[in-house]
């Protein structure tokens, strides 16, 4: 795994997180949905309760997959932590929490960094062979 691979595991968990979040909100909006029908017969009474339950149980599966996602993400995000806090120049470390832990586009970096797009990536650069040092074995 490379350095970059390394720090943007954390940018990925995110997104598996954000995906689940909306496959819930889909998922209450489907189980809340009240659907009525105008008609002159009366209803036969055996709504389809099992489909309800069916979705109830798909919703709990899901937020417990987005609490083990949440687990994983703050732990590896404190490790990331570690191994960017190993490194001595101030101004990587920042560039690498934006870019890695804040998950900024590198045009915010920039703005934020307030630095030319192609200086932060040559710094960029930098800042990742000196992390490579850092990175804990077998990753």
């Amino acid at each position: 795994m490379t350095v970059k691979e390394y720090l943007g595991q954390a940018y990925r968990i995110d997104q598996r997180i954000n995906s689940k979040l909306e496959q819930v909100g889909s998922l209450r909006a489907l189980a809340t949905k009240a659907t009525s029908t105008m008609s002159d017969t009366p209803p036969s009474g055996s709504r389809n309760v099992q489909s309800m339950e069916n979705v109830i149980v798909k919703i709990i599966d899901l937020e417990n997959e987005i609490n083990e996602d949440i687990d994983m993400l703050v732990d590896l995000k404190r490790e990331i932590v570690g191994v960017i806090k190993r490194i001595e120049n101030p101004e990587y470390q920042t560039l690498l929490e934006l870019r890695y832990l804040c998950f900024y586009s590198w045009e915010k970096v920039a703005v934020e960094m307030e630095y030319d797009l192609r200086y932060l990536h040559k710094l960029h650069r930098k800042a990742l062979e000196q992390c490579s040092a850092f990175i804990p074995a077998g990753k």
